[in-house]
């Protein structure tokens, strides 16, 4: 599935980018991003698949580098509101806990295309817009430490180290996007329930 056909929700693909040609350029980047690799991929190639001429990309992008942040950024904000959702909603630590995995594992298969590029290319960001996305990601280990540690607590779990349980689980969570094919056995609905329940037993707590 290409990055062109995954949806968030009931949004559309990349709604938040305009104008129309920035957002075709935009997800011809992530396309060719997640193929080839960021620094195998040159500007000529992302400007080929979304029909534009080379020059036309730098109107509305000034480098390669400025694209791939905007998509890091869009993708790390979204990330972060599946799990802020979750852990923000009703119930006890352990069912929060199990919505965060299972809405943050059904966003990466939904959009593994993205995913791959927002979780993997981190590297090639600007030393300015790294430190950015490097802040958002530790915005994201906090949500899902914030719900380990009401569950200890809470008495629901038993989990003596909370930052390193923290973030086995969202390298569990993330490394989806590696793997995951919309035409394989699971679907990202049945994913996220399995890997709720790792994660559950992970945390010692009673399903």
């Amino acid at each position: 599935m290409s990055t062109a056909e995954e949806t968030d929700g009931d949004r559309a693909p990349w709604a938040e980018v305009t104008p129309e040609a920035a957002r075709r350029l935009l997800v011809a980047a992530v396309d060719a991003f997640a193929e080839r690799g960021y620094h195998a991929t040159t500007t000529r190639d992302i400007a080929g698949r979304a029909g534009m001429s080379p020059a036309a990309l730098y109107i509305h992008y000034k480098t390669k580098e400025e694209l791939l942040h905007r998509i890091s950024r869009i993708g790390h904000d979204r990330a972060l509101a599946v799990l802020e959702a979750a852990a923000d909603g009703d119930g006890t630590a352990a069912e929060r806990l199990a919505e965060a995995v299972r809405s943050f594992v059904r966003w990466h298969a939904e959009q593994h295309t993205t995913a791959r590029v927002v979780q993997y290319e981190l590297d090639a960001l600007g030393e300015e817009h790294r430190a950015e996305i490097v802040g958002l990601r530790r915005s994201t280990e906090a949500v899902v430490r914030r719900i380990i540690d009401e569950g200890v607590e809470a008495g629901e779990f038993d989990v003596p180290d909370v930052p390193g349980t923290a973030l086995a689980v969202l390298s569990l969570c993330i490394d989806v996007a590696r793997w995951f094919n919309a035409r394989g056995s699971r679907t990202p609905d049945e994913v996220g329930e399995f890997y709720a329940g790792l994660v559950l037993r992970m945390v010692g707590a009673e399903r």
